[in-house]
């Protein structure tokens, strides 16, 4: 079936590509790997996604209770409010055992962390929502069997990490982070200076070495195999080093997605390849290939801009960038997000935002408790890479310290998100609302732990249910966006967007219709502070009936007041 000679070919061009002439030697070894792995089924899905599809970004351990997994409570949680309703897919962090940053450094790639739970609690997940797996495949943990292999000299594993002279000049790679691109370890044969990309603990894997790209091959298909519908594949860009470039985006690195992408078509059609790369919009979009590598690619400008725009009461760079936002190929789409378990990236905002604008930003964040990191610069400069703040308290105004206005900004934010072509990601503390985590930093000393806080779940729902209180409103508010978003046709990842250029810099509008033609939505949002009235006839002739969010009615006249950060989904009166 997905060994066909078609597929062999296919194949081989690929492996060629990425080996050459070593490729003869490797490609047996591929196919058997995809012949011995079963399609999984299905299910009853009729088309790849839909407007459905919302995907939930939670640690494993997000949620916990005595005597309980934390795999089993983060079910217990999403059904209780009845969120695995609303919520198509369950993209759970790494679960795996790790050493470090809090999963990113992997132990094991086949097992769950025994502190989480069980492959039975995940399957018993699988059954109430869709899976997304991370696939950490840049690098492993030291604590790794392969890599304590590797120190002791066994074989294939003196091969799987990448030995560097330290004299060699590695000045053109890219670097991600203020830290050494090299780590010296004692191996069997003496002091070797190993590549790690991101930590001394994440050593970097040689996919010079074809046996280290059969093996996650391997890995990717076992993922399949125990559910995952999405696959998303961390720190992609970093994949393939070449001495004297920037080792980012190299062309092999992208005939390897590609690869994995004629795996999944031939073994497994239904899984969704989604590549992690926060780097510029037009670096991000190359990961689709021509429509056959990713089908799907972050939208990693989003959150900066959106930030930004709303910071400033000024959306000009937000409506600009929408506005020459490409339309994806078919069996593509944008993963779009503001908020995740990193911070807001604001290398993908270079090129869209003044150098004034962007200072400023940074420094409305810092003023709203948080953090920056930094990268190095090919020069020993150090410029911002990250900021490490809650979404929410990014969007907080330390002059009004109203929680119900508070929670009606970031809402808004998050409205605007949800209704984007493409398919909507939401963090787990955007959904309940989550304040900047300045204890787990301190403890932790790592400035990302200010938006990756774990609850007790006795905590968090006396937490939800506090009468009055930003976390109360946000997730009831945020559920009620769900809800009503994925009943919406003109709210399908591949519907038509159509963005308006308005008068006023606060205003963000556009629209969106069904890909039968049956729904139209007009999107308008006020990113101000005063009130703006929107004429709907300005924009466009169709008439709308009533604002979804509210249920009120717009009126004949197609006039509105938009009151500040307030947003409306106007559904057109001729909706199927």
């Amino acid at each position: 079936m997905t060994t066909d000679t078609a597929f062999a070919d296919r194949v081989h061009e690929r492996l060629v590509n990425i080996y050459g002439d070593r490729a003869e030697t490797v490609l047996p070894r591929v196919l058997d790997l995809v012949a011995r792995h079963e399609s999984p089924p299905t299910g009853s899905r009729t088309s790849r996604w839909d407007e459905r599809d919302v995907v939930l970004i939670a640690y494993a351990d997000q949620v916990s209770e005595d005597g309980q997994s934390p795999l089993s409570t983060l079910q217990s949680f999403l059904a209780a409010h009845g969120l695995d309703e609303c919520i198509g897919t369950l993209h759970i962090l790494p679960f795996y055992p790790y050493s470090s940053d809090d999963g990113f450094s992997v132990i094991d790639y086949r097992a769950v962390d025994p502190a989480v739970g069980t492959w039975d609690d995940v399957r018993r997940l699988n059954k109430r929502v869709d899976l997304m797996f991370d696939l950490v495949l840049n690098h492993a943990s030291q604590h790794s069997r392969w890599f304590q292999d590797y120190l002791a000299g066994g074989e294939p594993f003196s091969r799987f990490f990448i030995d560097v002279d330290p004299n060699q000049d590695l000045s053109a790679v890219t670097r991600p982070r203020s830290l050494p691109l090299l780590t010296p370890f004692e191996t069997s044969r003496g002091t070797r200076h190993l590549w790690t990309t991101f930590s001394a603990d994440q050593i970097d894997l040689n996919f010079a070495e074809p046996e280290v790209l059969v093996e996650m091959l391997d890995v990717l298909l076992c993922y399949v195999r125990r559910g995952a519908r999405f696959v998303r594949l961390d720190a992609i860009a970093y994949l393939w080093k070449e001495i004297g470039t920037s080792c980012i985006h190299l062309r092999e690195t992208h005939e390897v997605v590609k690869l994995m992408r004629d795996v999944l078509d031939a073994v497994a059609p239904h899984v969704v390849l989604l590549t992690e790369t926060n780097v510029p919009h037009d670096e991000n979009v190359s990961y689709f290939g021509q429509g056959d590598e990713a089908h799907m690619v972050y939208q990693f400008s989003l959150p900066p801009l959106l930030l930004e725009a709303m910071l400033s009461h000024d959306a000009e760079p937000l409506k600009r960038w929408l506005l020459d936002l490409e339309a994806t190929r078919p069996g593509t789409t944008y993963f779009n997000f503001t908020a995740s378990h990193d911070g807001v990236g604001v290398r993908p905002l270079e090129g869209l935002v003044s150098e004034d604008r962007f200072v400023r930003l940074v420094d409305a964040v810092k003023r709203r408790g948080g953090l920056v990191s930094t990268n190095r610069n090919h020069d020993g400069t150090h410029d911002p890479y990250e900021l490490n703040i809650t979404y929410l308290d990014a969007l907080g105004d330390p002059d009004n310290l109203d929680p119900r206005s508070h929670a009606r900004r970031f809402l808004t934010s998050q409205a605007i998100m949800l209704s984007l072509r493409g398919i909507p990601g939401v963090y787990f503390h955007s959904l309940v609302g989550t304040p900047n985590d300045l204890a787990g930093v301190e403890s932790s000393g790592q400035p990302r732990r200010i938006n990756r806080r774990k609850y007790g779940l006795n905590e968090l729902s006396e937490t939800l249910s506090t009468d009055g209180s930003a976390q109360q409103a946000v997730f009831q508010g945020y559920q009620q966006l769900l809800r009503t978003r994925i009943a919406q046709p003109a709210f399908h990842p591949d519907a038509d967007q159509t963005v308006f250029e308005t008068s006023d810099p606060a205003i963000v509008a556009f629209s969106r219709t069904s890909p039968d033609g049956g729904q139209s939505i007009l999107v308008a949002a006020n990113l101000g502070s005063e009130v703006k009235r929107f004429k709907f006839s300005t924009h466009t002739r169709t008439p709308y009936a009533k604002d979804l969010l509210s249920d009120r009615p717009i009126g004949a006249e197609g006039v509105i007041d938009l009151e500040p950060y307030q947003i409306v989904w106007a559904e057109a009166f001729n909706a199927g």
